[in-house]
């Protein structure tokens, strides 16, 4: 082996084990929501994400983005991380005001979504500037 074909192979090998992702912006829209469900779901399948934690994922997912659109201003942008053994969702939406955790009622028709992520996700959390939130869920490395 050349020293040319080491120095390409490790190249390659360390290109294998940084993070991958997409980021897609849309307008608040309810449609997107599924959208945006299928997009993630199809990411987590490429990555190998197993099945399990991907539902999880995309079920974060659809909560964000819908928090996203019925709270934000402006446009929304989803971001998918993956590297070796963590996946990241981040939804941008323009809004200072930060999600916050709160529970309902038995009789609330919604807002049980962040609970839901809370749940899910090994962390959660949101940005300083209050315009992003995100969550961390463990996944199997590549």
């Amino acid at each position: 082996m050349s020293p040319t074909t080491a120095v390409a192979m490790t190249a390659a090998e360390l290109l294998h084990q940084t993070a991958r992702g997409f980021a897609v912006a849309f307008t608040p829209d309810k449609a997107r929501v599924g959208r945006m469900r299928r997009i993630a779901a199809a990411h987590l399948r490429l990555w190998e994400v197993p099945g399990p934690t991907a539902d999880d994922i995309v079920l974060a997912v659809s909560e964000l983005v819908t928090n996203g659109i019925q709270h934000g201003h402006g446009d929304i942008e989803l971001k998918l991380l993956y590297a070796p053994g963590e996946v990241r969702v981040e939804v941008t939406d323009g809004s200072p005001s930060p999600a916050q955790l709160t529970s309902a009622d038995d009789e609330d028709v919604s807002g049980r979504g962040l609970f839901l992520v809370a749940a899910l996700a090994r962390d959660w959390g949101v940005s300083d500037d209050g315009t992003t939130t995100w969550a961390t869920f463990r996944a199997g490395t590549l």
